[in-house]
């Protein structure tokens, strides 16, 4: 009999409960047991939700990250953080988001915050993890209260429990060494944690542990191949059996290592490495599982099951009871529940599968390699008629949009001019000073902007009434902006509810769920659009808000757009074609809004590519390919413009100094980059690399409430100065302030500013 897994669940809710839970704690709205009533009623949810499979993971809910969560539970803290009193989970919010809840500090030593932990993308995906920090001296010991409180819970409800851990050389791959130290040299001081949990997991009656370690679906060099199997001898204690799991593409190099590695089962992502089964299978010792992944975990679309199972089955014949299936990967990826839409097109959500359908999927499937298709006869024929109209649909497919993709030259991505001739216009044309102040993008989205939101979607406000009230914030942002004196202003965005969202709900090719949220870091969820078609601009997006913004201003006002790289990274693609045509489909069309925005005046023109490094492939080898046609679109949408208009982009909360030449090559005029939390480490890659155009370096991490000072904005923009010239330096926050609230944002641009003017003062 098959045995049927799950690698995780969304924690986030259906409703997204642990959001607000969480906001209200922080906020000193509610009590810190509360928010654990909260996660303890989610995991019962999630478990009752999973109660048709075999084996259900636990462990995998986190109340902020699940990276964090392996470093508390390995003693893991940073030295600022721990002699803090209070309780654990204050400390870890602590870490997190440089703060845990209002009241809890304003009685604590550390009452104006600490540095939050660095925040950067899980491998390829829109996840964010808090990095782990070493230093040589780093010293692990073992806290597994919150997993046995997790297991304990779940044995009182029945289930089925497969505790879930990050592996020991994932964990030390995931995290940065603060002092330059090796931190492959810690893994023998990290071992005796993992055999102490290990060993405290089947004393407490656990018989399979999963063990995630996607580090081996990328490339490793002898050392940390090395370092696998130094780990796994020393966890090999035989008291627990040990699921090696791995997701996110293809073993590779890997392979013979993963296989050969003294665990009792392995587990493969059959969507990314559907090549490799047999070959696995093949060098995988007689005793061990095979676990394979079937079902796509990170995108939506339904699985086509006769596809699955004719692929399937004879490796059940072989393979028999040594034969596990699940999703690809944690199903944290994906919405929760697709019966709750209502609202979605009901010829396109008969396409899609979210984390409950999924699992149903998987339940089909093993049913039918159990007892037969006959026995899920019905379910079979539903799937290949649903997967048979997607592939046939008229509304997938547009000649128009495929000419226009054909009909791409080189012309299209090239400036007229060279950057050093352009800057001589802009710099005629702007008159801004040395060090000029400009901030990404977003204002908060207050309660107002949401209620006649909400009020507009609901029917209760019309869109005159919508119009006056996004026209009336994007008044007030202007305002504030004037009185802070910063230098290059921005609207605001109250009228978008996505920096992607709201692009795709105005382009055809796209369709929109009303509750397909998903954890983005910490409370932060989104809601990504459905691509589900060729891509086209019927009519102007933003034109009208900008030039309103404009006409309340004799200060230069910044055209805000999302670049077709990131759209394309967050929303939910297409699998029936390459990403690198949707992507180009993309670029034609925020093309025609940049050359729009030049039309009605807007001579500043921010195109965001935040998620440009979250599409790289997982393995050097493969970057170049992917580089190349990301920054082809980004150029083909920016580069139609006349030398005197400015083209600025920002990215943030990703590893940069190793693509910086490639950014050199998106020949944007002006970047904006997430430097804040990383203390200006991104400066490093100027070492050996001389940046060609302008940059503002972030100096305001606004994913922590935490306000930073005058002094701090100063000296990190003095660093910036030793590798770049003032003259082509910017002062910014690292993101957008869509998150925060106007008391932590006026005193944080104030700042700011302030800083930026001594700059001026002393150069």
């Amino acid at each position: 009999m098959v045995t049927t897994h799950n690698l995780g669940f969304p924690r986030i809710g259906a409703k997204r409960e642990l959001k607000f839970a969480l906001e209200s704690y922080w906020r000193g709205e509610s009590s810190r047991e509360a928010l654990k009533d909260v996660g303890s009623h989610l995991r019962k949810c999630h478990w009752s939700m999973q109660a048709g499979l075999n084996l259900v993971p636990v462990g995998d809910f986190a109340f902020y990250d699940q990276v964090l969560d392996m470093s508390f539970t390995l003693g893991n803290l940073p030295e600022r953080v721990r002699d803090f009193h209070g309780d654990v989970l204050d400390n870890y919010f602590r870490v997190a988001r440089g703060r845990s809840a209002q009241d809890v500090e304003a009685h604590s030593a550390c009452c104006g915050g600490v540095a939050a932990g660095e925040m950067t993308k899980w491998f390829d995906t829109n996840y964010h993890y808090i990095v782990p920090e070493f230093t040589a001296a780093t010293a692990f010991k073992l806290d597994a209260s919150r997993l046995l409180e997790q297991l304990a819970e779940a044995k009182v409800q029945g289930v089925k429990a497969k505790p879930v851990i990050i592996g020991p050389v994932t964990y030390l791959a995931l995290g940065k060494a603060k002092d330059n130290s090796d931190k492959l040299a810690l893994l023998p001081c990290l071992l005796p944690a993992y055999v102490q949990l290990l060993d405290t997991l089947a004393a407490h009656g656990i018989d399979w542990v999963q063990i995630d370690e996607p580090a081996l679906v990328t490339e490793l060099d002898a050392a940390w191949q090395q370092a696998f199997v130094t780990a796994y001898a020393t966890l090999d204690t035989g008291k627990v059996k040990l699921l090696l799991t791995t997701y996110f593409g293809p073993l590779e190099a890997n392979l013979p290592l993963a296989c050969k590695l003294p665990v009792q089962g392995l587990h493969v992502d059959a969507i990314n490495a559907h090549a490799e089964v047999e070959q696995i299978i093949a060098q995988l010792p007689a005793d061990k599982v095979l676990s394979l992944g079937v079902i796509n975990g990170r995108n939506i679309w339904k699985t086509d099951l006769h596809a699955t199972l004719d692929w399937l089955e004879p490796i059940h014949r072989s393979l028999q009871n040594r034969l596990w299936i699940a999703p690809s990967c944690s199903l944290l990826h994906v919405p929760v529940d697709l019966d709750s839409e209502q609202k979605l097109d009901r010829e396109i959500q008969s396409w899609l599968a979210f984390a409950l359908q999924k699992l149903e999927e998987l339940q089909v499937l093993a049913t039918a390699l159990n007892k037969g298709r006959v026995q899920v006869q019905e379910a079979l024929v539903a799937n290949s008629a649903a997967i048979e109209k997607r592939r046939t649909s008229p509304r997938v497919h547009n000649p128009a949009v495929k000419a226009a993709i054909a009909g791409i030259d080189a012309t299209l991505g090239k400036r007229v001019s060279p950057y050093d001739q352009r800057a001589a216009k802009q710099a005629a044309l702007l008159k801004l000073p040395l060090y000029p102040t400009t901030t990404i993008g977003s204002f908060p989205q207050t309660a107002q902007i949401r209620h006649a939101r909400s009020e507009y979607k609901a029917g209760r406000l019309d869109a005159a009434g919508y119009k006056a009230a996004m026209q009336g914030e994007i008044a007030r942002s202007v305002r504030e902006q004037e009185a802070l004196d910063l230098d290059v202003l921005v609207h605001g965005e109250a009228e978008r509810n996505d920096m992607v969202e709201y692009f795709g709900e105005q382009l055809q090719g796209y369709a929109f769920s009303q509750f397909g949220w998903v954890q983005s870091y910490g409370s932060r969820c989104v809601k990504p659009p459905i691509l589900f078609g060729d891509i086209s601009r019927p009519q102007p997006m933003t034109v009208e808000w900008i030039t309103y913004a404009q006409s309340l201003t004799k200060k230069p006002m910044k055209g805000m757009l999302t670049g077709p790289v990131t759209i394309l990274n967050w929303s939910f693609v297409r699998d029936d074609q390459p990403r690198s045509v949707s992507c180009r489909q993309l670029a034609l069309a925020i093309r025609e809004e940049v050359l729009d925005l030049e039309k009605a005046g807007v001579r500043v023109i921010q195109i965001d590519e935040a998620a440009l490094r979250e599409g790289l492939p997982l393995r050097r080898s493969q970057w170049k390919e992917y580089l190349d046609w990301a920054v082809e679109c980004f150029r083909i949408t920016a580069n139609g413009v006349a030398d005197e208009t400015q083209i600025h982009t920002h990215m943030c909360y990703s590893e940069f100094n190793d693509i910086i030449a490639s950014i050199a090559d998106m020949d944007a005029d002006v970047i904006t980059i997430e430097t804040s939390r990383s203390d200006m480490e991104l400066l490093d890659a100027f070492d050996n690399f001389k940046y060609p155009n302008e940059i503002g370096p972030g100096v305001y991490d606004i994913h922590s409430p935490n306000i930073p000072t005058k002094e701090h904005i100063m000296q990190l923009m003095k660093k910036a100065a030793e590798r770049i010239p003032a003259e082509r330096l910017w002062v910014n926050p690292d993101c957008g302030l869509k998150t925060r609230q106007w008391s932590e944002v006026g005193p944080a641009l104030n700042n700011m500013v302030s800083a930026a003017k001594a700059l001026r003062t002393d150069a």
